[in-house]
């Protein structure tokens, strides 16, 4: 299979780098223990282990919702955005209006805004609903207008916490190609939060695997394809064996 090579992305100087991270709650639960974990320009990096093992918290720290115990969470961007599991969309505005938010929010001009999330729509395959609120679009669309309202302040560093969980498997799928393809394109540093490991292998440039809680990272393991991945690589014996070696990894330390 040829895959063209990587060399044309665009790329940021986004890098976050967490070290020596310990995250412990007033309620005396540790959720992550001594994590070192970088994620540097052009990559994009996925996270996988099991329920609980604090995957969510070390999201929200990278995103500075919440603050580390001990040690450092460092953030070189200039501009983030997060992507939560559910779309968080308000259902009185149209899709346009919810991924104007942020812009009016920062106080953009009408004009700005406007134009920004249309070409936002546009990106992520909305050209045509625009005027639609959120109960008319389906689950997958609802989602794509999650994304565009993350991606429309142009993002050095996207943060995802298992955006396509709640799809079926046909819309999850072709929400994959359609994330690989805008971080392609955009050239944002990706932190993405999941429990498939398929999912980690097809998006990432590496994937990181959890312990159980406390949470600690027990594997990184690069994966050697280049963008834009077609969606046929999911059937090819070398992706197959790379899900495995995941899910090894996984089961040694559940």
């Amino acid at each position: 299979m040829s895959i063209p090579c990587r060399g044309d992305m665009k790329t940021t100087t986004a890098t976050l780098a967490l070290t020596g991270v310990t995250k412990r709650f007033p309620t005396g639960t540790t959720a992550l223990t001594g994590v070192d974990l970088s994620v540097d320009a052009g990559e994009f990096v996925s996270v996988v282990g099991p329920s609980g093992c604090g995957k969510s918290t070390l999201l929200r720290l990278a995103s500075g919702l919440e603050e580390a115990t001990v040690g450092r969470v460092d953030v070189d961007a200039g501009t983030s955005s997060y992507v939560f599991q559910d779309p968080t969309l308000l259902e009185w505005r149209s899709a346009r209006k919810n991924v104007e938010l942020i812009g009016e929010l920062s106080g953009l001009p009408k004009s700005q805004r406007q134009k920004a999330a249309q070409e936002a729509l546009d990106l992520v395959g909305l050209t045509g609903f625009e005027k639609q609120h959120p109960r008319q679009l389906s689950g997958g669309m609802r989602m794509r207008v999650s994304i565009a309202r993350a991606l429309v302040a142009e993002p050095d560093l996207a943060l995802f916490d298992e955006p396509f969980g709640a799809l079926d498997e046909i819309t999850r799928l072709a929400m994959q190609t359609e994330l690989q393809r805008l971080f392609r394109l955009k050239g944002f540093a990706g932190l993405f939060i999941t429990h498939s490991v398929a999912e980690a292998v097809y998006l990432s440039t590496r994937v990181v695997v959890m312990s159980g809680r406390p949470g600690r990272i027990v594997a990184e393991i690069p994966v050697p394809w280049e963008f834009p991945r077609p969606p046929e690589l999911r059937f090819e014996s070398d992706f197959a064996h790379l899900v495995g070696q995941v899910s090894q990894a996984l089961e040694e330390h559940a």
